[in-house]
C-alpha cells in the first residue's frame, strides 16, 4: 500500500502540473512565472523543486500529460469495435477535433517545439503518436482497406502529414474552418489509398 506521504507527494505533483498546464495554455512558457504556479497550485516553491529541476522539466511534464491525454482517448477511438475503415476515420476525425483544443495547441504544437528544442519535441512526437498511427496503417491494411504498400512508409508519410495538420490548424485565423478543410484533405489521401 502507498503510504500518506506518497499520496500527499504525487497529489502535490499533480496539483503543479495540472497548473502549469493551464497557465502555459493561456500566458504560454515565457508568460509564465513558477511562483505563478505554485500560487495556483496552492503549493511552496520548494515542494515544486521536490518534484522538478526548473520550468523546462515542469513544462515536459505538462508536455507528457497533455499528450498522454491524447493518444489514450485516440487510441480508444482507434482501436475500437468496428469496421477498420470507419473507425480510422473516425480516429482522424477525433485527432482534428484535438488539433482544435487550445491546450493542445499551445502546448504540443507552438511552445514545445520551441522550448524542448526541435530535436527532442520531434522524438516526444514520434513516442506518443507515431505508434498509433503505424497501428491504424496496419489495420487498415490487415482488413484489405487500403493498399498492402510498406506500412511504415505509408505511416511516416502520413505522420508528416498530420504533423502539418496540426500547425496548420494551431496557426489558422480559423482554426475550425481550417479543420475541416485539413479533415477533407487526408479524408481524400486515404481514399485514393483504398482499394477499389
Amino acid at each position: 500500500m502507498r503510504t500518506r506521504r506518497a499520496e500527499y507527494s504525487e497529489s502535490t505533483r499533480q496539483a503543479l502540473v495540472d497548473s502549469a498546464v493551464d497557465l502555459f495554455t493561456k500566458r504560454g512558457y515565457a508568460g509564465t512565472s513558477l511562483d505563478e504556479v505554485v500560487k495556483r497550485a496552492r503549493v511552496t516553491k520548494g515542494a515544486l523543486y521536490h518534484h522538478f529541476s526548473g520550468k523546462q522539466a515542469l513544462f515536459e511534464a505538462a508536455f507528457t500529460q497533455v499528450e498522454t491525454q491524447s493518444i489514450e482517448s485516440l487510441t480508444a477511438v482507434v482501436t475500437g469495435e468496428g469496421d477498420a475503415w470507419e473507425t480510422a476515420i473516425a480516429g482522424l476525425r477525433a485527432y482534428v477535433r484535438k488539433c482544435l483544443e487550445p491546450e493542445y495547441q499551445r502546448i504540443i504544437v507552438h511552445e514545445a517545439p520551441v522550448v524542448m528544442g526541435w530535436e527532442r519535441w520531434r522524438e516526444a512526437e514520434e513516442h506518443f503518436s507515431f505508434g498509433l498511427l503505424r497501428t491504424a496503417v496496419q489495420l487498415l491494411v490487415d482488413a484489405g482497406e487500403i493498399e498492402d504498400l510498406p506500412v511504415e512508409i505509408m505511416a511516416r508519410l502520413l505522420f508528416g502529414a498530420l504533423s502539418a495538420s496540426a500547425s496548420t490548424i494551431a496557426s489558422s485565423s480559423d482554426p475550425k474552418r481550417t479543420g475541416r478543410e485539413v479533415e477533407r484533405a487526408i479524408l481524400r489521401v486515404l481514399e485514393g489509398l483504398r482499394k477499389k
